[in-house]
């Protein structure tokens, strides 16, 4: 353990050195952060002070198996000395292991995948094979892509401008990147297109995503990318119509359709992959996070037989690369991480714990005003806060809602920081409900402190 004034030191160093992302060093210094964190096992981190915390969200919603799994280590150890890369052309046992694990795993005919370093290379290159695919068919007009408002999809060049979440705004980096359309969210708690029920938001938003197609010529649109569950408006469960619809679009339009299981996939939502919750095979599928539980950097983008024929032949092939793709080292935790999360059943515990985690956030609302709805599946997880429930209004921003919360959650032995009035949640799949209930008792005491302060009675 690091001495406390080493660890003073070390966190002045890092706000003299260190760019961190989402956060800037001189509200930092204020805050007292960074927190340096030194161990951790399970949902339990160590600081380097000796404190103890809970990592509500487990990294990005990213350490599914939780931390302190030497086994990763190992696996990673064993494959670094005897192999820690390869020559050019040639590849490794644990990359093609790896991908016919995926092939194994990922629903209907999804069967050929391209690793890469995170899931905003995964996305890019998901946009590359999908317009590269229409050329490979002399389709040439097709380089449109339509996503939805409030998505996230990354930060990389080409993705930057799908979707869009007003925690993350792009005026830095203008002009917008051509051919990007945006879609209305099956969010049936506000449904822009006036739905009152999941399936009417559902069927509205789907034939909406249509109506925008048609209204820019379908002839041009080269694919649809969408998350099964949006985590940056709360987890907004779609109606069971959404998804089958989008593919039925895709399918009559000849559109590609891409879903971006880079947080819902590997157990997150209760199923290995959120897709399958409704019976739909996308064209492609994006996956990062939970494929190595973060231990090192790994994603994939997984193709279908049907797309990835078209890429056959010398002249054919994807001019497509990345230094680290097909990395063995992550490649082999990634296969150590996939079987620890099938042999421990961490996909039926997501879903079990989800649903008692779910419940007990339901009781919350019952005693607090303050929520205005609670959504989610499996241990993808959300609390939308309101003043008012009838009108589902928000706070003025001089109230600093999210920082009297982030603030409490500290105070209270939590990692858990909001930069709005919606709570995300997703723990490491290995979570039990006795660590739920110390959660939700921090949760509980936190809200009814700051429906106080608001004077929300």
């Amino acid at each position: 353990m690091v001495l406390t004034n080493e660890g003073e030191q070390l966190r002045r160093k890092s706000l003299e050195f260190l760019w961190m992302q989402n956060r800037d060093w001189v509200s930092m210094a204020e805050e007292g952060d960074p927190l340096i964190i030194e161990g951790g096992k399970g949902l339990r981190v160590t600081d380097s002070q000796g404190n103890s915390w809970i990592d509500v969200n487990g990294g990005y919603n990213s350490v599914n198996i939780g931390y302190g799994r030497t086994e990763i280590a190992s696996a990673a150890y064993d494959q670094m000395v005897r192999m820690p890369y390869f020559p050019q052309s040639t590849t490794t046992v644990p990359t093609i292991q790896l991908a016919k694990k995926l092939a194994e795993i990922t629903p209907g005919d999804l069967s050929r995948s391209f690793p890469v370093s995170g899931g905003s290379e995964a996305n890019e290159t998901a946009l590359k094979i999908a317009r590269a695919y229409h050329r490979r068919r002399n389709d040439n007009k097709r380089y449109k892509v339509v996503s939805r408002k409030g998505s996230y999809h990354g930060t990389t060049g080409g993705v930057l401008w799908l979707g869009s979440n007003p925690a993350s705004p792009r005026g830095d980096f203008e002009p917008e990147y051509p051919g990007m359309l945006y879609g209305p969210q099956p969010n049936s708690y506000r449904c822009e297109l006036g739905g009152t029920t999941p399936s009417e938001c559902a069927y509205r938003c789907a034939k909406a995503i249509e109506q925008l197609i048609l209204d820019n010529d379908p002839d041009t649109i080269a694919a649809l990318i969408a998350e099964p569950i949006a985590v940056p408006l709360g987890s907004p469960v779609p109606g069971e119509e959404y998804w089958p619809m989008l593919r039925d679009i895709c399918d009559r339009y000849g559109i590609v359709l891409i879903a971006d299981e880079v947080i819902c996939g590997f157990g997150r939502t209760g199923k290995m992959f959120a897709s399958e919750h409704w019976g739909v095979v996308p064209d492609i599928m994006t996956v990062a996070k939970g494929i190595i539980s973060s231990y090192l950097p790994l994603a994939a983008t997984v193709v279908s037989e049907r797309i990835a024929s078209q890429f056959a032949g010398e002249e054919n092939y994807l001019r497509h690369v990345f230094t680290s793709s097909g990395h063995p080292v992550s490649a082999a935790a990634a296969l150590k991480n996939i079987e620890i999360i099938e042999k421990e059943n961490l996909v039926d515990n997501a879903a079990k714990v989800g649903e008692y985690f779910k419940n007990q956030l339901m009781e919350l609302k019952e005693n607090h005003k303050i929520i205005g709805d609670v959504r989610g599946l499996g241990l993808l997880l959300s609390i939308e806060l309101v003043s008012d429930r009838r009108t589902k209004m928000g706070f003025p921003k001089e109230l600093k809602v999210a920082e009297r919360l982030n603030q409490k959650f500290r105070e209270n032995g939590l990692i858990f920081r909001v930069g709005s009035e919606i709570l995300n949640i997703g723990p490491p799949l290995c979570i039990t409900t006795s660590e739920v209930d110390e959660i939700v008792s921090v949760l509980d005491r936190s809200l009814g402190e700051l429906s106080t302060e608001v004077h929300l009675k």
